[in-house]
């Protein structure tokens, strides 16, 4: 975040502590629990916002030196993604074009050859099919036509992204809305990967993606964990296209206010929280940025997981690699096991018939925003903002 705007922010933030007052939409909105439960939906889902859209699959320090690799099958493509030995970030179904076999099993790792497990054809870091046995025995077969799949990918501001579609268009500046710049700012390509966690949950995907949405449950919900660091309640929060930020309030900035700007620190008053649609939460903190990607259960409503990831300042790390670590690992757990809890409970209710809707209020803007835009891009007519 540039100087200015993280003045602005911290700003913003003091001030609605001083006027007890927050975020306002203008109104209330009423979310069909239908949304959320209907069985028809999870196709549509899948296919406009996983199969046909680009996806935020990692930072660029998941790949660090040529040779480096990881394996996903999030968004119904196996993908095998790679830093090619020239360092450029490639992308891959990870297919054989022998038989269909996929071609690396392991998660994450170091390879600058690929080889399938059923018959040992053996591609490159570059996609390239450079070995088959016995090919006197198999036939005539030309190896630059028989390479991997390439898919669409692109590495930019720290980040690196797929499409899952051979062929399609990648606008990274379009998607975000104007964040490039901002997010580019916080180093995200520095950042050493620690590990990942994945979190399956008996709940709709977009319950998990709304507990990021607000701060309002913080003094009851996290009044043990995160209220004592937080002021609950109080954000500043600015749009991107259909993506969003919301500027937590730490604590500390109560101890900024006899200090001049030019000694304000951002992350003493502030936790920003980037969501890039359709699905990934970005938390950014001053030691630690954890990355959160949300996936649905195609076929199931009910039924969703998340991907948390881990990533380091390399000056944290050298300073106290083990608290920097463990405070990432307790940030984790408290998303699995208060916000996450409390979403498979909210599930329920949603199930049970008792409610036909769900109300946002006032200051929860970034409920509205995220459904506002999830509506529009299914073609749903946008929800009617009520006066209160």
């Amino acid at each position: 975040m540039q100087r200015e705007e993280q003045i602005r922010v911290i700003q913003i933030l003091m001030d609605r502590i001083d006027r007890d007052e927050n975020v306002d939409a203008g109104g209330i909105l009423h979310a069909p629990v239908s949304t959320y439960t209907c069985p028809e939906t999870p196709a549509k889902e899948w296919q406009a916002f996983f199969k046909d859209h680009t996806q935020m699959v990692g930072f660029s320090g998941e790949l660090v030196e040529p040779g480096s690799f990881f394996t996903i099958e999030d968004f119904g493509m196996p993908v095998l993604a790679t830093r090619d030995q020239s360092g450029e970030f490639r992308a891959f179904a990870n297919v054989c074009r022998h038989r269909g076999g996929i071609v690396e099993k392991e998660s994450r790792g170091k390879k600058f050859k690929f080889t399938c497990e059923f018959h040992a054809w053996t591609y490159s870091t570059e996609g390239e099919l450079v070995g088959l046995p016995k090919q006197n025995h198999f036939g005539a077969i030309d190896k630059a036509c028989h390479g991997l799949v390439e898919l669409p990918a692109e590495e930019k501001y720290g980040m690196l992204w797929i499409h899952p579609q051979v062929g399609a268009e990648l606008d990274l500046d379009q998607l975000l809305g104007g964040l490039g710049e901002e997010l580019d700012s916080y180093n995200l390509s520095e950042l050493v990967h620690s590990g990942d966690e994945t979190y399956e949950h008996p709940m709709n995907w977009k319950l998990a993606i709304d507990t990021f949405g607000e701060t309002y449950h913080f003094g009851s919900l996290h009044k043990n964990t995160l209220f004592p660091v937080f002021h609950g309640n109080v954000q500043a929060y600015d749009t991107y296209g259909r993506n969003h930020r919301m500027s937590l309030c730490q604590r500390g900035i109560d101890g900024m206010r006899d200090l001049p700007e030019s000694e304000w620190k951002l992350h003493q008053a502030v936790f920003p929280v980037y969501y890039l649609f359709p699905n990934v939460q970005i938390n950014v903190g001053g030691d630690t940025v954890t990355l959160v990607k949300v996936f649905p259960d195609k076929g199931n409503p009910h039924h969703s997981r998340s991907q948390v990831s881990f990533h380091h300042r390399p000056e944290a790390l050298a300073r106290d690699p083990e608290m920097v670590k463990g405070i990432a690992r307790v940030f984790g757990e408290i998303i699995r096991d208060e916000d996450y809890a409390a979403a498979a409970r909210t599930h329920k209710g949603a199930c049970s018939g008792a409610i036909e809707h769900f109300v946002f209020g006032r200051n929860e803007p970034p409920l509205h925003h995220y459904h506002q835009t999830y509506r529009e891009a299914l073609g749903m007519e946008p929800l009617s903002l009520i006066e209160a």
